[in-house]
């Protein structure tokens, strides 16, 4: 049974990279093209290149977003500042909270249905019973959860598969991100959307 467990864990983490890697080379052949062609001169520029792209520039954004917390490779203030910077502070947050906010909520489901071994891939050697035991023990851990939601620059991906292996209810984390995320990446798009 473990074995099997194991399985289908490798096979969601393959089939997640892989997806991963190939919206990684996709942007950086389009990108890579627009910027050699000059398209990336000025923030006006890149506006205009991304308007080409419609409804789709706005999906691609929140999927990147949803997918940097499953995958945490990226930090996600590089999105924030990005839809910022490229749709306004308003669509910008809205692809941004919406993006995060469902990444969020598979990568607490992906530790509620996977466990431990899924954890102990993502988290350093050593460190990941420490932060279990504490996250499962700690009266105070649901108020450091949220405010780590508030603040930027927190390991959120991190926490946010952590705390699907304690005993908070999913109804509670997902209130957690809907209250406590939303004025970090508010704060991400007011301040990138200055940017000129």
């Amino acid at each position: 049974m473990e074995a099997g467990k194991k399985t289908k864990r490798q096979i969601v983490i393959q089939v997640a990279s892989i997806l991963l890697i190939a919206i990684v080379l996709v942007f950086a052949v389009v990108l890579g093209k627009a910027f050699f062609d000059g398209e990336f001169s000025s923030v006006e520029s890149l506006q205009k290149y991304i308007e080409k792209y419609g409804v789709f520039g706005p999906v691609i954004l929140t999927a990147f977003q949803a997918m940097q917390v499953v995958i945490p490779v990226l930090p996600g203030f590089l999105g924030c500042a990005a839809g910022s910077v490229m749709f306004g502070p308003a669509v910008g947050f809205f692809c941004n909270y919406l993006g995060i906010g469902l990444g969020s909520v598979v990568a607490f489901l992906l530790a509620r249905k996977f466990g431990k071994p899924l954890l102990q891939d993502l988290f350093p050697e050593g460190k990941y019973h420490k932060w279990s035991d504490w996250a499962s023990k700690s009266k105070s851990y649901t108020a450091f959860l949220f405010m780590a939601m508030l603040l930027p620059l927190f390991p959120d991906d991190y926490l946010c598969y952590l705390t699907g292996v304690s005993k908070m209810t999913a109804r509670k984390f997902i209130w957690i991100i809907i209250l406590g995320k939303p004025w970090c990446i508010l704060a991400y798009s007011l301040g990138f959307s200055l940017i000129k």
